[in-house]
């Protein structure tokens, strides 16, 4: 795509949120080559809804949810998604057009609420960081024939959903290709995988604003998409001592220390973590597609309940500072849950009554200073 065009943005643009794009350097065009353009976003703020992360039917989005943020002035929900809800890994070529009743409702509340929608393969044909196992075929690291037929179901859901939802204005709906890609020596296949989704979308949907996450769960820019025009998702769970305190998902090897958390932290290297810390990993290792104007958005991040509060509190001002100086924005992961501001279950929490909820008040009203 050379030069995006986004349809519907003047809802957007009245609001200050304008979506547009830039052409990349200064040079002159490359001979042969296509000139790309960096996408240009506002820094929004928001939240993952994770009713359909999971894959089970019969799961629906809250419109409350929507009207919160809307209240809250913020503008951004990702909607992490398991192909599982609407298809079958063992007929990937199959799609239950009435599953997807609850995505086009989300949509729709996003505009009426004013958020903007991120649809995420959470769990893509061939690949989910949780349990990809699970899948007939792998995307990465199998036989080129295994791969291949993972990759070509990948590329038939982007293609429907492309097609599904082409007439819905970028400025209110994005593509978030896949979900928080494996650790890898190089990132050459991914690189190919991202190429190839990103063509399928822009064949059906030329305007669409695509999210490419990082590779390493999220963690390390992928400069081999720097040409492509597209966003690139980081994530904020560093270090992972206080972000998943006994959190049994976490492989072990991904903890820097399993003592009870402090902020800042000494890790088991001795390492001290503090906001500085938090810089180098988070930020200053994005400079390179920050210099050549590729945005950078925080798709998830958030503090598991079992971390005392007041550390957890302590290590989000932090975040937040660091993201802040660059002018990132980031979406929590969760709004509601045990990542989230609404029904946490913290035992050291005093919660204020919230519509039938629990809301951590305190938590929120860093957000919103942030």
């Amino acid at each position: 795509m050379n030069r995006r065009t986004f349809l519907g943005a003047t809802a957007s643009a009245a609001a200050g949120l304008v979506i547009g794009s830039s052409l990349r350097g200064q040079a002159g065009p490359v001979p042969g080559k296509t000139e790309v353009a960096q996408p240009r976003i506002p820094r929004w703020r928001g939240f993952n809804l994770t009713e359909l992360t999971g894959g089970k039917r019969g799961q629906s989005f809250r419109e409350s949810d929507f009207q919160w943020m809307s209240e809250w002035k913020m503008s951004f929900a990702r909607l992490p998604l398991s192909y599982w809800a609407w298809s079958d890994r063992k007929d990937w070529k199959t799609i239950d057009e009435r599953a997807l009743a609850p995505i086009d409702r989300a949509i729709e509340w996003g505009r009426q609420y004013g958020v903007h929608i991120n649809l995420n393969f959470h769990r893509i044909p061939g690949y989910c960081v949780n349990g990809r196992e699970l899948e007939p075929y792998l995307l990465f690291d199998s036989p080129r024939d295994s791969m291949e037929r993972a990759l070509d179901a990948a590329v038939f859901h982007w293609r429907y959903f492309a097609r599904r939802y082409k007439d819905v204005p970028a400025d209110r709906l994005s593509f978030d290709l896949m979900n928080e890609p494996p650790f890898m020596p190089d990132q050459s296949r991914y690189v190919e995988i991202a190429k190839t989704l990103i063509a399928a979308i822009r064949e059906e949907s030329p305007g669409r604003l695509i999210v490419a996450d990082g590779a390493d769960i999220g963690q390390t820019p992928v400069l081999g998409l720097v040409d492509e025009g597209v966003v690139q998702s980081t994530r904020g769970y560093l270090p992972k001592m206080i972000s998943h305190y006994t959190a049994t998902w976490v492989p072990k090897n991904e903890f820097e220390s399993f003592e009870k958390p402090t902020w800042p932290m000494v890790d088991s290297k001795g390492v001290t973590w503090n906001r500085e810390k938090l810089r180098q990993e988070l930020t200053a290792k994005w400079q390179p597609l920050l210099a050549k104007g590729v945005p950078v958005h925080v798709g998830e991040w958030g503090c598991f309940t079992a971390t005392p509060h007041d550390v957890t509190l302590a290590w989000m001002a932090d975040m937040l500072a660091v993201w802040k100086e660059v002018g990132w924005g980031w979406a929590m992961w969760n709004l509601r849950g045990g990542f989230g501001v609404v029904d946490s279950q913290r035992h050291d929490v005093k919660y204020e009554k919230f519509h039938g909820h629990k809301l951590d008040r305190r938590m929120l009203e860093l957000l919103l200073q942030n």
